[in-house]
């Protein structure tokens, strides 16, 4: 039993150690010395929209109704459901866009979930510390959503939230941004947010990453600001 340990935590180190490389770290914290006693950053609330028409009084309720419902968001003829992994109380929730083909029976999959892995390991987090979802339950190639879909989205994903009551919250990509803080990413990146209490950080769908390499020391600067103390 010991040696398996060993082993996952040599597994973990290197996940780590390979995303910093891929990030361009190559200092311990960061590349300019941070003041750790000082107050913490007033964080940015984000707007307050108005909560799903079905309220569900705990998680495994809420996640029966992603799994039966019909005329969620996206529920499109041919449309693929996929839900949500992870346990209540995580450290970090995750939310991204929609799934895509390549992502299979995850919210994130393939390729972009062993970069995700990566990125949460090297601040310390191992996948069983973390809740997995998107804004729309639904695999729907080509679709996108429209006005009132994104306002029945960002009521969803707000319960989600609340109810999940993970420790902090990385939103992915721009979907989950303009739904959640009311900003695209590039003006949401770069300061820390408060949805439903949970500290929360915008930045890169590991799928972005995958194709613009050079913004992971972009991606790299988020996550830290994820880890700092204060909500």
């Amino acid at each position: 039993m010991g040696g398996d340990q060993a082993n996952n935590d040599h597994a973990a180190a290197a996940a780590a150690l390979q995303w910093w490389i891929e990030a361009g770290v190559d200092v311990a914290v960061s590349e300019s010395p941070r003041d750790w006693l000082k107050a913490a950053p007033m964080l940015v609330a984000a707007p307050v929209e108005a909560p799903p028409a079905v309220v569900h009084e705990d998680l495994s309720a809420f996640r029966h109704w992603l799994s039966s419902e019909p005329g969620l968001p996206l529920d499109r003829a041919g449309a693929r459901r996929v839900l949500p992994h992870g346990a209540e109380g995580a450290e970090v929730m995750l939310l991204s866009d929609f799934p895509v083909t390549d992502d299979g029976e995850q919210p994130i999959g393939g390729e972009a979930w062993a970069l995700m892995v990566r990125m949460l390991g090297a601040i310390g987090m191992a996948t069983e510390q973390t809740y997995s979802a998107s804004l729309a339950c639904f695999s729907t190639p080509g679709a996108k959503l429209s006005a009132s879909e994104m306002e029945n989205c960002a009521g969803i994903a707000r319960r989600h939230v609340a109810l999940v009551k993970p420790k902090r919250l990385i939103l992915l990509g721009d979907g989950p941004a303009m739904a959640l803080l009311g900003e695209k990413l590039a003006q949401a990146r770069g300061r820390a947010h408060k949805v439903e209490g949970v500290r929360t950080i915008a930045t890169f769908h590991p799928r972005w990453l995958l194709t613009r390499p050079g913004d992971k020391g972009l991606a790299w600067r988020d996550l830290l600001l994820l880890m700092e103390e204060g909500i």
